[in-house]
C-alpha cells in the first residue's frame, strides 16, 4: 500500500531478460533501509526488491536495487519506463504510523492514458490527459487519481465522443521538480490508477443495476 507521495526519482541502469525482465534502478536511499522482498512503487507499479547493492558500471557511489517485471505487467503499463535510461518515480511501501499525505494507492495500474495538453497557469501548469473508455466512469471532478504513481486531484473532466474521458490536473512547481511529471510532453503515455473507493463504488452500482 502506498500514498502517491514520491520520495525520489531513480533511473533505469540496466535491463536483462531472465524469462521475466530484470530492471536495475538507481536510488539515493541508504541500502540498510531497503530490504530484499520489500515493495517499492515504480512509477505507480508495485514491485518486489530482489537484489540491491552499491556501485554500478564502475561508479562506486551509485546505490541500486533490482526488480523482476513480468510480461503481463509490461503489457499493461507504459513500455518506455522499462527501458535503460528511463526515469522512474519511486515510493517505498507505507508503514504503520506513516503520514497519509496523498491518498490510498495500491500500486496496481488500471490502464494507460496519454497527455492531451499542457497549459501554463501562473507558476504551475495544467495538464490534461485522455483516459481509456473503461476507466472513464471511475474518474470524477475533485476525486483522486494516481498518475505515474503521483497522487493528484482531478480538477475537471469531460466525456469524449469515442468514450474516453479527458481530465485535467494542476502540477505545482515542487511536484514538477521532484517527479517525472515535469518532463511530460503532449502524447506521452502515463500509468493511471483510479481511486480505490471509486472502484468499489462502481462495482456496487453495477450489482444494484443488475439486481
Amino acid at each position: 500500500m502506498f500514498t502517491g507521495i514520491v520520495v525520489e526519482v531513480g533511473k533505469v541502469l540496466a535491463v536483462t531478460d531472465r524469462g521475466d525482465r530484470r530492471i536495475t534502478i538507481s536510488t539515493d536511499r541508504r541500502q540498510d533501509t531497503i530490504a530484499i522482498g520489500a515493495s517499492i512503487a515504480c512509477s505507480g507499479v508495485c514491485l518486489t526488491v530482489v537484489e540491491k547493492g552499491t556501485g554500478f558500471g564502475g561508479e562506486p557511489g551509485i546505490g541500486w536495487f533490482a526488480v523482476d517485471v513480468s510480461a503481463e505487467t509490461i503489457s499493461r503499463t507504459c513500455p518506455a519506463q522499462w527501458l535503460e535510461g528511463a526515469e522512474i518515480n519511486l515510493e517505498p511501501a507505507l508503514k504503520v504510523g506513516d503520514e497519509l499525505g496523498g491518498h490510498i494507492v495500491t500500486g496496481h495500474v488500471d490502464g494507460v492514458g496519454a497527455v492531451a495538453a499542457i497549459t501554463p497557469e501562473g507558476a504551475s501548469r495544467r495538464i490534461d490527459f485522455f483516459a481509456p473508455a473503461d476507466l472513464a466512469p471511475y474518474i470524477a471532478s475533485k476525486g483522486s487519481i494516481a498518475i505515474n504513481g503521483v497522487s493528484l486531484t482531478v480538477n475537471g473532466i469531460t466525456d469524449e465522443a469515442d468514450g474516453r474521458a479527458r481530465f485535467g490536473i494542476n502540477i505545482i512547481p515542487h511536484t514538477a521538480e521532484v517527479t517525472t511529471l515535469g518532463a511530460l510532453k503532449v502524447g506521452d503515455p502515463v500509468n493511471l490508477e483510479i481511486d480505490v473507493l471509486a472502484r468499489y463504488l462502481k462495482r456496487m452500482q453495477s450489482l444494484e443495476q443488475g439486481a
